[in-house]
């Protein structure tokens, strides 16, 4: 079973940048979307980026889009998040995840199968 494994993250001032890294270890990963979710406590995960295996897709949800961006390279099995002009909203438990079928929806958590640890990311005021 592909396990993902996660580095970056942690503390930065506002309008600072930081990169996020998710790596397959064991077997490599599948041909599915990879996503990067976001969790602060007490609520639920949310969506944050997804890229899809064969056209390299991109989606970004709103609050994201235009400062965060999301790659893939198959060729490590590696998954990246760029995150660039960092909001105090931005601070949350960050998540990476592998979407285990074509056609579930890239927006839910029950649609993805094996998940990052996750790794804090801090935005200060």
């Amino acid at each position: 079973q592909v396990q993902l494994v996660q580095s970056g993250g942690g503390l930065v001032q506002t309008g600072g940048s930081l990169r996020l890294s998710c790596a397959a270890s064991g077997r490599t990963f599948s041909r599915y979307a990879l996503a990067w979710f976001r969790q602060i406590p007490g609520k639920e995960r949310e969506f944050v980026a997804a890229v899809t295996w064969t056209r390299n897709t991109l989606y970004y949800a709103d609050s994201v889009k235009g400062r965060f961006t999301v790659s893939r390279d198959n060729a490590s099995y590696a998954m990246y998040l760029q995150m660039n002009s960092l909001k105090p909203e931005d601070t949350a438990v960050y998540f990476c995840a592998q979407k285990k079928d074509w056609s579930s929806s890239l927006y839910y958590t029950t649609s993805y199968t094996n998940w990052g640890q996750g790794t804090q990311v801090t935005v200060s005021s």
